[in-house]
């Protein structure tokens, strides 16, 4: 490709698909199944490698925003059966638009008093969309307002949305994966009409 063509958001995609690594090939043909001839309004990649005491696990998310639909590709590795060698599973899901009940965008920055819009870097980004397929409880002791007491009050808590939750630093996933999480989370707040 020469210096005056322009990449196409295929390309973009399968570019940062490859950045990360792992299993490219696998990656971008399960989330282009997906995709179909649809048009991609926006998209996100994240490569999140585990490490616990067995080794490396892998595990790559991808996002794509069309206009009608919410694609997310997770690609992990798999057990491997015996005879086989290494294995991963990749699987899509897919949200129509019009399901998700909440998306929510939040930017961390350093120095929010000398904060400008344009210049200051965001160092930080969380993406939570909820559609209520997945929810979690977060539960803590209950307390009563009286300094002395030791009684037990049981336990108070919230049921919480969590379908899909997408956090990237600079430190971890440099500034421009951080700032295509936001323009990612904008272009789906914007999409749902929830903004």
């Amino acid at each position: 490709m020469s210096g005056s063509e322009q990449l196409t958001d295929t390309d973009e995609l399968r570019l940062a698909i490859e950045a990360c690594g792992y299993f490219p090939a696998l990656v971008f043909d399960s989330v282009m199944i997906s995709l179909g001839d649809e048009e991609m309004v926006s998209f996100v990649v994240q490569h999140e490698p585990t490490i616990t005491p067995d080794g490396i696990h892998r595990h790559v998310t991808v996002s794509v925003l069309t206009p009608t639909r919410l694609i997310i590709n997770h690609t992990d590795d798999a057990d491997a059966t015996a005879g086989f060698g290494a294995q991963a599973a990749s699987t899509s899901e897919v949200v129509a638009i019009r399901r998700i009940n909440s998306v929510s965008l939040s930017r961390i920055v350093n120095d929010p008093s000398g904060y400008r819009p344009g210049q200051a870097a965001v160092q930080e980004a969380l993406l939570t969309v909820a559609w209520g397929f997945a929810s979690r409880i977060d539960l803590e002791p209950a307390t009563c307002e009286t300094p002395d007491c030791d009684a037990d009050h049981g336990l108070t808590g919230q049921l919480v949305g969590d379908d899909l939750v997408m956090r990237m630093s600079s430190d971890a996933d440099g500034a421009q994966g951080v700032a295509r999480l936001v323009r990612f989370g904008l272009a789906l707040q914007r999409s749902t009409n929830l903004a």
